[in-house]
């Protein structure tokens, strides 16, 4: 829990193990949370996907920041060479020999690049195809082997990394639940909810066909209101979250709203999703409607199914 939050639990009730399961709040949206892993998990992806031994890419590679060169590639008087972004970083500066660089193109090591074709970077992960060199970071931006970035919604996590990787990150470092099933019924329990504008429950992961998904569950302001919003995330990309659809259901005293939907990918991040509001989204007054009592605090059941669409 984040320092200063509110105390804000949820009972996740399994249908598959019929065990109750109490989960603290991820994150309190105002105050900041101390565990931020910045490590990567993309353990065997070179660099660029190649040998850093070879002579050629050695050459390319920016001596400031070490990535590779693209137009313009600037050189100082003695040929050494650097990229445009560093250019203006280090001041007109050689940063190997100290002379002032001027405007200087590289044109021989520019017309060397544009002849080579190379792997993606994220070879070591599946992806075999060859690009010409300046094709290559086109594609690597949208490459589909390309890693993942951590679903946990509850601090700024810098992981990356394939599903596998991510899961187990997610179990060993952010300790969430994971549940086997296809069908799930969590109840939201807090008291005070009108003293927390912005919260993140702590997210449910689920095993269903194989597959991973992400449950969400927020509280934040929709323009001037204060709204609740479960919704679904796909670990895997788009194409194959189209396979799949799922359902959410909330109510209580004969009433109840429905929400059915296409889990979205995880490479749309949380933020994203919730902003687009594609979710079931309930009004704080409707939930403390369903929650019963004196509606001063917050018990809402939440029932959802997943599918394969054939």
């Amino acid at each position: 829990m984040a320092p200063g939050g509110s105390a804000l639990k949820e009972v996740l009730e399994s249908t598959s193990t019929g065990m109750d399961y109490e989960v603290k709040i991820a994150k309190v949206e105002s105050n900041n949370t101390s565990n931020k892993p910045t490590k990567s998990s993309s353990a065997g992806v070179g660099k660029y996907g190649m040998h850093s031994n070879n002579g050629v890419y050695e050459l390319l590679e920016c001596p400031v920041c070490t990535n590779l060169m693209y137009p313009p590639i600037h050189q100082c008087p003695n040929g050494h060479t650097l990229c445009s972004n560093c250019k203006a970083r280090v001041q007109n500066t050689c940063p190997t020999c100290r002379y002032e660089l001027g405007n200087i193109r590289c044109l021989a090591l520019e017309k060397v690049a544009e002849s080579l074709e190379v792997p993606c970077r994220y070879q070591s992960l599946g992806c075999h195809d060859i690009f010409p060199y300046y094709s290559k970071l086109k594609h690597e931006q949208h490459c589909r082997f390309r890693p993942y970035a951590c679903p946990y919604a509850g601090s700024e996590c810098s992981v990356t990394g394939d599903i596998p990787t991510l899961v187990v990150h997610l179990k060993d470092d952010h300790k969430v639940d994971m549940h086997d099933g296809c069908t799930f019924n969590h109840r939201y329990v807090k008291s005070n909810p009108h003293e927390v504008e912005n919260a993140t429950w702590m997210l449910t992961v689920f095993n269903c066909f194989g597959r991973q998904f992400c449950l969400h569950f927020e509280a934040f302001q929709l323009g001037m209101a204060p709204v609740y919003m479960a919704f679904l995330r796909f670990m895997g990309d788009e194409n194959e979250a189209k396979k799949f659809s799922y359902s959410l259901e909330v109510g209580a005293h004969g009433r109840k709203l429905t929400w059915q939907g296409i889990p979205r990918s995880i490479r749309d991040s949380h933020r994203k999703v919730r902003d687009s509001q594609d979710g079931l989204i309930i009004p704080r007054n409707l939930a403390l409607y369903f929650s019963g009592g004196d509606r001063q605090e917050l018990k809402l059941r939440v029932t959802g199914r997943i599918w394969k669409e054939e």
